[in-house]
């Protein structure tokens, strides 16, 4: 009796144990000073084979388009919009009715942020960020990060 327990526990358990939550980006964050008092804030998505990440300039009724925010920090002020550095991929998507921008294997999100006096300080950093493949579409995720500048 015992062993058949056993058995069946193990049966009804196993999608459990050997279920895996899909994360197909890999994010680093980095900072590089250009001159005194101004940073590049490099947020880079390596995104796994057969996966895509959406643009920051996703039209609207089209998948969530990847945003990024800084918190608000008196010591630096950011210097325009965040640039994407990466081989940018058009196409329409039939499930949004939409074109789409999208990268696939990596994008470099680029922020520059000018120091208000030469301190140190850090910069926390929320990406928010959708990910598709052929087959299915990921829930939007949100990603916190600090870096130090």
């Amino acid at each position: 009796m015992k062993k058949i327990l056993f058995a069946l526990s193990l049966l009804f358990c196993s999608p459990i144990l050997f279920g895996q939550i899909l994360n197909p980006i890999n994010w680093t964050v980095t900072s590089k000073k250009l001159k005194d008092k101004t940073y590049e804030v490099h947020l880079t998505a390596t995104v796994n084979k057969g996966w895509h990440i959406y643009s920051q300039f996703t039209p609207d009724g089209g998948p969530v388009p990847t945003s990024i925010s800084f918190t608000k920090n008196p010591l630096f002020d950011l210097v325009g919009n965040a640039k994407e550095l990466g081989k940018l991929e058009q196409r329409h998507e039939e499930i949004f009715g939409v074109d789409v921008k999208q990268f696939s294997d990596k994008v470099d999100f680029v922020q520059v942020l000018k120091l208000k006096s030469p301190v140190k300080t850090s910069a926390n950093i929320s990406v928010e960020y959708m990910v598709c493949n052929d087959r299915q579409c990921l829930p939007p995720v949100t990603k916190k990060f600090s870096v130090a500048l």
